[in-house]
């Protein structure tokens, strides 16, 4: 039975545009929903470029595998993603059914199964029966198609409660370059590199190495600036694909301006990702974001934000509506940074609870409570100790996500 459209989910989807050099189609193969897709194909024109992210999980899936032993060659031809096996822990059937499924997509498409890129997302441990792609890359090869790029959302879900597409455009010599995406993740999510699965498809010409140089950079600042559990997937997978098919001349070295224009707008469509992520964490009912300024360090910053971020005494008072200040005290404190106590300030939202050690003297309960009771709250955190900063995008903790987590595999 579906899950309920999570509260915080947008009231409406962009019109993502057609991308030259990629279409696609999605298949129902049956490998753990029923009467929904589950299966997502796209097909890249010859002389596409991929640069990607992926988890530093040491147990990472197959697929995972695969794609990082391709990474190198920056070429992609196809990509083949699965909802509901993650393809995670099988042993030596997880690299056969790798091997299958790239060989079986390579087949539908014309191409080398070396330029094919996998995905899966789902139950860790079960074996993927690969055959199942059998029956539908044929099928989807000859109705491939530029959109609609929700149908492509939609496949690749799984406690998902609504498709994730974000795009952007910028203009190099008057010539427009679209980049669009999307993305699933709802649970197991405190990406290492960037969230469960995301995609991100443009027509700009850009060398390989250039859109790899970029990419990092711009996952820390979005799918790894937020936190839904604190849980890491065995399978996060970012991958950029890069057509080139835009009529305008090529970005081939990272110094070209052009690159930071492009980086800006890349990095803009993988935050909207993220923070979509996010609204749809598994039983979330809040937004949250945590702002950690006057640490040491950066690092430091972020730090302490993902300990505020993690804990559950925090989340579970965030979804109670309580303004429980001291949980924000005891992340910081036990988040192993640089601290003072006597120097700490606390707000939720512009609200000043905490400085100097101790409550605000200006303190007004009844103000912090009510503002607890809106969808997207704000935790900010002064050290008063350096520059540093950062930011952290997590939700509540409910009693939905025990209930969802609880019957995930019934």
């Amino acid at each position: 039975m579906p899950l309920p459209v999570s509260p915080l989910a947008p009231p409406s989807y962009p019109d993502l545009p057609p991308i030259a050099g990629v279409r696609f189609a999605t298949a129902e193969a049956g490998i753990k929903y029923k009467n929904r897709t589950d299966v997502l194909l796209c097909a890249f024109d010859e002389g596409t470029v991929v640069a990607g992210v992926l988890t530093r999980s040491k147990c990472p899936s197959a697929a995972v595998d695969w794609c990082r032993a391709r990474l190198g060659t920056g070429r992609a031809r196809g990509l083949l993603v699965n909802s509901g096996n993650a393809n995670a822990f099988t042993g030596l059937k997880g690299r056969s059914a790798v091997e299958e499924s790239a060989a079986y997509a390579a087949a539908a498409l014309g191409c080398s199964p070396d330029e094919v890129f996998l995905a899966s997302t789902g139950v860790i441990g079960e074996p993927l029966e690969a055959q199942k792609f059998a029956g539908v890359t044929a099928d989807m090869a000859g109705r491939l198609s530029g959109g609609p790029w929700l149908d492509a959302a939609r496949a690749i879900m799984t406690t998902d409660t609504f498709p994730k597409v974000a795009t952007a455009t910028v203009e190099f010599d008057g010539v427009p370059v679209s980049i669009s995406g999307i993305a699933k993740g709802s649970g197991m999510i405190a990406p290492d590199m960037a969230t469960m699965l995301s995609f991100v498809f443009t027509d700009a010409p850009i060398a390989a190495g250039v859109l790899q140089g970029l990419l990092q950079p711009l996952i820390d600042t979005s799918f790894n600036a937020i936190t839904v559990d604190s849980d890491t997937s065995t399978s996060d997978t970012c991958l950029v694909f890069a057509t080139g098919k835009a009529p305008t001349a090529p970005i081939v070295e990272a110094g070209d301006p052009r690159a930071a224009v492009f980086a800006a707008a890349l990095g803009d469509v993988l935050h909207e990702l993220a923070l979509l992520t996010v609204r749809d964490g598994e039983g979330a009912t809040k937004l949250v974001t945590v702002t950690v300024t006057g640490a040491e360090s950066d690092r430091s910053a972020v730090r302490i934000a993902q300990s505020i971020a993690n804990s559950p005494l925090v989340k579970t008072a965030i979804a109670g509506e309580d303004a429980n200040w001291g949980r924000v005290v005891m992340a910081v404190g036990k988040a192993g940074e640089p601290a003072d106590r006597d120097r700490l300030s606390i707000a939720f939202g512009d609200i000043t609870v905490a400085e100097n050690g101790e409550r605000a003297a200006g303190y007004d309960e009844a103000a912090a409570s009510a503002y607890m009771k809106n969808q997207e709250l704000e935790i900010r955190v002064g050290l008063g100790l350096g520059a540093g900063a950062g930011t952290v995008y997590t939700c509540d903790l409910t009693h939905a996500y025990i209930s969802i987590n609880g019957d995930y595999r019934s």
